[in-house]
């Protein structure tokens, strides 16, 4: 079996990858779990199956664009046993999903039989992006947790916050910690120190706000998509408080929607910051002119570029028009002035650095 520390050096001499000391550290851990799920079933009596025994995981977090999405890639792709490789807002929802059916079909303990569901189709769960800001999801993660780990389920994930720092400030947090413990205790954390953005690196340079005089905008902002996403992407649905709002294309922390996907539909300032929060990179298509015929969309464009501004996500959009000129006439025209300027500002090269 060819280990994760080759495969790891055939893509970098074969210029897919740039060595990276701290990418190449982890794959170490990466084998240590293969080593782990290959390993032969451990025999418990005559007349018992044979039973796998638990491999720990691993909790991989760092800051932003140091490449842990392509490390988990690698590594899923590298394993024999079955592995379900998600988002890990994506894998929530699924849960909440098929906890309202099991209530629907009167069951005592909904996330019961959903936590055996997901242990009997896969050996290893392999999250991206685990964060939790929700309380419903506060409240039954550490539940759900225990039953995977206690079914011998692997879970592997990255993170941008150490497990510490997860549902930070969040209300009844209190109740939340005893999952942080589960993770230490069931994961190996390990923090991926690369000095190198490669996300950013890779947009450094580029132009990511798009005019559309021409056919060209649309073609230049399909190959940044291609380029950091490798093209593939599918729906990400956030549920808000009830609410499911969706983002129709992602992939590793990379949204893609137009202008009416977001702003032409009644989403507020809750919807937007869970949008921020899910997203690293924003690739906004066909923002239009905007004006008192389209007052209520740009209202929500405002709120929209507010929270993907706070929360520091690299935007890239096509429009109709610069900054400056989006906005020119009817009410609000003096407040789009700071949108305008937020716009400008999140063009610079330097744009996100360091989050």
């Amino acid at each position: 079996m060819t280990t994760m520390q080759k495969i790891y050096a055939t893509k970098v001499a074969g210029g897919e990858l740039n060595a990276d000391p701290a990418q190449e550290a982890v794959m170490e851990e990466f084998q240590r779990i293969r080593d782990g799920l290959n390993a032969e079933p451990v025999k418990t009596g005559w007349f018992r199956k044979a039973k796998a025994e638990p491999v720990k995981g691993l909790y991989l977090w760092g800051g932003v664009g140091r490449g842990k999405s392509m490390l988990m890639d690698l590594f899923a792709e590298a394993l024999d046993v079955p592995v379900r490789r998600v988002h890990f807002h994506a894998f929530m929802q699924e849960i909440h999903a098929g906890m309202h059916a099991a209530r629907q079909d009167g069951v005592e303990d909904a996330l019961a039989p959903v936590a055996a569901k997901v242990a009997e189709d896969v050996r290893v769960l392999a999250f991206d992006e685990m964060q939790i800001s929700d309380i419903t999801d506060a409240m039954i993660v550490g539940r759900l947790f225990e039953m995977l780990f206690a079914a011998g389920v692997t879970i592997v994930t990255t993170s941008n916050r150490v497990p510490d720092d997860l549902y930070k400030h969040g209300l009844n947090r209190q109740l939340f910690l005893p999952f942080i413990d589960i993770l230490k205790e069931q994961m190996v954390v390990w923090e991926l120190v690369s000095p190198t953005d490669y996300r950013q690196n890779r947009l450094s340079g580029q132009q990511v706000y798009f005019v559309q005089a021409s056919g060209e905008a649309r073609a230049q902002m399909r190959s940044i998509w291609s380029d950091l996403t490798g093209g593939a992407a599918s729906p990400l649905t956030l549920t808000v408080k009830g609410r499911e709002v969706e983002i129709p294309a992602f992939r590793n922390g990379i949204g893609r929607a137009t202008f009416f996907d977001l702003c032409g539909k009644m989403l507020g300032p809750g919807d937007y910051l869970a949008i921020a929060e899910a997203l690293k990179v924003l690739v906004l298509e066909d923002i239009p002119r905007l004006s008192r015929n389209n007052f209520n969309e740009a209202k929500r464009f405002v709120t929209l570029i507010d929270a993907l501004y706070e929360a520091k996500v690299q935007l890239i959009c096509s429009a109709a028009a610069q900054p400056e000129m989006l906005y020119v006439e009817g009410e609000g025209t003096f407040e789009f002035e700071r949108t305008a300027s937020r716009l400008r500002e999140m063009q610079d090269a330097a744009w996100g650095k360091g989050t």
